[in-house]
């Protein structure tokens, strides 16, 4: 999809994308559709969009400051994410994850405690075996208590860190790993009660666990992509 052309499929129909240029390339990016390394020509993907060339330039800008695009000799090509760099987005998401959790203990009013507690209770619904469900419901958890902190520093910076690791988490989500949602579900239960109780320094070292070890389990996982 297209490294230098577009699908023909889609060039058939004619139909210009539902989303803008930008977030269509980024979710392409994400997705995995368009690999690391793969070259990216600006006129295939003005046709690809259903644009003109100006916003493909405009949404190329972008994706570069969000280094998920880059240059080459050969061209712009899809930017590639190494191991070590994969394991530095997690431990700073671990802290910003863990300021966050601190931060919504510190500020949850009544309600919030409420809206988290029936999050937490319709984790029990979520099949241990459907791993989109679980990424999907353990991403509404946090942004849950992200929106708690009422903090938009921490929301700014998160979604950089995110954006970055979505790659890794499309395709292969630590959440799927053995074990990995029972613990998962022991700290939303932990982290829930430590907000509710305002324990500030209890919420934000739960949380810093909990994200430590998934960046452990992610570094298992890449080397066994490795071996």
């Amino acid at each position: 999809m297209p490294p230098s052309q577009a699908p023909q499929d889609r060039l058939a129909t004619g139909t210009p994308s539902r989303y803008v240029p930008y977030a269509k390339i980024r979710d392409a990016i994400i997705s995995g559709e368009f690999a690391p390394g793969q070259p990216l020509n600006e006129s295939a993907l003005a046709t690809w969009c259903g644009v003109s060339r100006t916003p493909i330039r405009e949404a190329i800008s972008r994706l570069e400051q969000d280094a998920l695009v880059t240059w080459n000799e050969n061209g712009l090509v899809v930017r590639a994410m190494e191991p070590e760099e994969i394991l530095d987005f997690y431990e700073v998401r671990a802290y910003l994850e863990a300021a966050s959790a601190r931060t919504a203990a510190d500020r949850r009013t009544d309600r919030d405690v409420q809206m988290l507690r029936a999050k937490l209770a319709a984790g029990d619904a979520v099949d241990a075996g459907a791993t989109r469900d679980m990424v999907q419901y353990s991403r509404g958890f946090m942004d849950l208590i992200l929106r708690i902190s009422r903090n938009l520093a921490l929301v700014d910076a998160l979604s950089r860190v995110k954006l970055q690791l979505s790659r890794t988490i499309e395709a292969n989500p630590t959440v799927a790993y053995p074990g990995r949602w029972e613990q998962t579900r022991e700290f939303q239960t932990a982290v829930t009660d430590l907000i509710a109780q305002r324990d500030v320094d209890g919420a934000y070292d739960v949380t810093l666990k909990h994200f430590f070890a998934a960046r452990d389990v992610r570094l298992l996982m890449l080397s066994a992509e490795d071996a």
